[in-house]
């Protein structure tokens, strides 16, 4: 597993469909194995999901109390695919596409958890290629030369989520993809751990950071408007072919995040968007 340190600068700037109907929805989705009685934490998720979550290390999760790859299908086969993760977590996702044949490489701005990785990566037996640097710049990556950028929960603490796009669209292959997860903005309009976790506590349009503070890193979670994402990516010259707000299921076993909001209000937005020009 080869490590490596991105750049503290970049050069010069670079430069919709619906899903069908036959699409899988999250009431096909299956329980978890695992479940708490702890309750939902304070802190935005995107502070602690999926590092600090219970994820197993076979298949992609793209947000808590949600169904996972097998469900939406959206990577499809990775095999020999060379993916870019921006934001590592607890190593959960790379691992997972390392396992099906896919050769990672992951960027994270925290040490902490790239050594969460690398332990996991050499538990499970596969090889990932880590860099310790900011998502949203890949200076050390080359034009035209990734499969896949992926991206759980990690994107929703970008300060320039537009450069973020700017450099995912750079380095991916021509008609290729992004796929991310992140808070829904929805869901920063409550606070799931009150008493009361449906009482509204800030306006949809309140872009006020959220800071957080975890064992491994500090950040703030940074809510946008889905309109404000879908007009990013349009901008980086993608075309958004999947935009999904799962359900959770009625009958799911719920994991440590869970809160009683969730059956109300959506946590997690997830985002397909296809690679256009050059």
């Amino acid at each position: 597993m080869a490590d490596g340190n991105g750049p503290t600068d970049t050069t010069g700037p670079d430069q919709s469909e619906d899903i069908t109907s036959t699409h899988p929805t999250a009431r096909h989705l299956r329980p978890s194995e695992r479940s708490s009685r702890a309750g939902p934490d304070s802190r935005p998720l995107s502070a602690t999901f999926p590092t600090e979550a219970h994820l197993p290390y076979e298949v992609v999760s793209y947000g808590p109390d949600i169904p996972d790859e097998r469900v939406f299908r959206l990577l499809g086969n990775v095999e020999g695919k060379r993916i870019l993760e921006l934001g590592c977590g607890a190593g959960h996702t790379s691992i997972a596409l390392a396992k099906q044949g896919a050769k990672v490489i992951t960027v994270d701005p925290s040490s902490e958890r790239l050594d969460l990785v690398r332990a996991a990566a050499e538990r499970e037996e596969v090889k990932v290629e880590l860099h310790h640097g900011d998502l949203a710049e890949l200076a050390f990556v080359r034009a035209d030369t990734i499969d896949v950028v992926v991206s759980i929960f990690a994107l929703g603490s970008v300060e320039d989520l537009d450069r973020a796009f700017r450099q995912a669209h750079r380095v991916l292959r021509p008609e290729n993809h992004l796929l991310f997860s992140i808070p829904h903005p929805a869901y920063a309009m409550i606070d799931p751990a009150a008493d009361d976790p449906m009482r509204l506590v800030r306006t949809y349009w309140d872009r006020s950071a959220r800071p957080w503070t975890t064992t491994t890193g500090t950040g703030a979670d940074r809510p946008r408007t889905v309109s404000e994402i879908f007009t990013g990516l349009c901008r980086a010259n993608f075309r958004v072919d999947t935009i999904l707000e799962p359900e959770p299921a009625a009958d799911a076993i719920r994991s440590a995040f869970w809160s009683q909001a969730m059956a109300w209000v959506p946590a997690t937005l997830i985002v397909r968007a296809r690679k256009e020009g050059i």
